[in-house]
C-alpha cells in the first residue's frame, strides 16, 4: 500500500516537473530570442532602416508576449531572471526609437513588461543615445541642433530615473544603471561641446578667407 502510494505521488510530481522544465526551456529559447531581435532593432535604428527596426520589434514583442502567456502557470521561472533581461533589452530597443524619432515613449502596459526592466531599458536607451549623437556630429554642423536637443532628452532621462530611490531587489539595480547613464551624459556633453566649438572655429575662419 505505502509503496502504490509513493509511486503515485512520485509520479506526480515528476509529471509536474517535467511540464515546468518544458516552460524553463522554452522561456530560455524565448528570452534569447527577443533578446536578439532588440539588438538587431538597436542595429537598424542606427542605421536609419525605420521599417526593418519597427518590424525586428514587434517580432520580438510579440515572442515575448506568448511565452509570457506561456508561464503564467510558472512564476517560479518567470522571475528567475532571464525574462526580466529580455524585458529589458526590449524595452530599450523600443524605447531609444521612440526617442530618436521623437515618438511618444510606449508604456510598459503597451510592451508587456514589468516596471523594473522598463526603467533600467530606459536607461540603456538613453546611454545608446550617445552613439546616435555621434553620428550625427558626423555629418557636420547641419546636426548640430539635433544632437543638443537628443542630449537635453539624455539629460531628462537621467534627471527622472535618479529620483527612483528602491531597494535593487525592487529595481534590479537600477542605482547602477542611473550611475552608468550619468557617466555618459557627461562624456557626451563634453564631446559635443568640444565639437561644436570646433565647427564653429572652422566656420570662422572660412568667413574670414
Amino acid at each position: 500500500m505505502a509503496e502504490n502510494a509513493v509511486e503515485t505521488i512520485v509520479a506526480a510530481i515528476a509529471e509536474r516537473l517535467e511540464a515546468k522544465n518544458a516552460a524553463r526551456e522554452q522561456a530560455l529559447t524565448a528570452s534569447r530570442q527577443v533578446i536578439r531581435h532588440a539588438a538587431n532593432g538597436i542595429r537598424a535604428i542606427h542605421r536609419g532602416q525605420e521599417v526593418e527596426a519597427h518590424a525586428m520589434l514587434n517580432e520580438g514583442r510579440e515572442k515575448l508576449a506568448g511565452v509570457t502567456a506561456t508561464l503564467q502557470n510558472h512564476p517560479d521561472i518567470y522571475w528567475a531572471g532571464y525574462m526580466q533581461d529580455a524585458q529589458k533589452e526590449l524595452a530599450e530597443a523600443f524605447l531609444l526609437f521612440a526617442l530618436v524619432r521623437e515618438h511618444p515613449l510606449p508604456t510598459p502596459q503597451d510592451l508587456g513588461v514589468e516596471d523594473a526592466p522598463y526603467l533600467n531599458g530606459l536607461g540603456e536607451a538613453a546611454s545608446e543615445l550617445r552613439r546616435y549623437i555621434l553620428d550625427l556630429l558626423r555629418h557636420g554642423t547641419g546636426e548640430a541642433a539635433r544632437a543638443e536637443a537628443l542630449l537635453d532628452t539624455m539629460d531628462a532621462v537621467y534627471s527622472h530615473l535618479v529620483t527612483v530611490d528602491y531597494p535593487d531587489a525592487l529595481t534590479n539595480g537600477l542605482r547602477r544603471t542611473t550611475d552608468l547613464v550619468r557617466g555618459v551624459l557627461e562624456r557626451t556633453r563634453g564631446d559635443l561641446t568640444i565639437t561644436i566649438r570646433q565647427m564653429e572655429l572652422e566656420a570662422a575662419l572660412k568667413g574670414r578667407t
